[in-house]
């Protein structure tokens, strides 16, 4: 299995309307490095949900329920989505000071590569992540 980072900026598709939906394409991706992630993720890779922009804190955790094919938003076969499905709200929202602040999240692509909106992250780095972000 593999762990991906999602951002999205709560105006436009906040967490609580992807709860609503159930399942969504994750589509609007016009970078050719995370075009590339999304084709690279495969079906039950667990995806945490950021928040970009507004609240900059990741709030929950998605599922790949189908593979990459043809964004329908455009006739360009060069764009890619994939379909999600919401798992988890997390008890709390990890913010990126947070993120910043832990020496061992300190190699995140959110940290290295943060104008990136679809990354890979590290099994140790998610589990951290969903650690901070669970009651105590």
């Amino acid at each position: 299995m593999n762990y991906w980072l999602v951002k999205s900026e709560p105006v436009k598709y906040p967490w609580e309307k992807f709860e609503k939906d159930k399942r969504t394409f994750w589509d609007g991706v016009r970078n050719y490095q995370a075009r590339n992630n999304l084709q690279a993720m495969k079906v039950d890779d667990r995806v945490l949900f950021y928040h970009s922009n507004e609240g900059k804190e990741i709030v929950g955790i998605a599922k790949v329920v189908r593979e990459a094919y043809q964004d329908p938003t455009t006739e360009d076969p060069a764009w890619v989505v994939v379909d999600l499905e919401p798992e988890q709200k997390l008890d709390k929202p990890v913010t990126l000071d947070q993120i910043k602040k832990d020496d061992r999240l300190n190699q995140i692509g959110l940290i290295r590569q943060s104008r990136l909106s679809v990354m890979p992250v590290k099994a140790e780095e998610f589990d951290i992540i969903v650690g901070l972000g669970s009651k105590e």
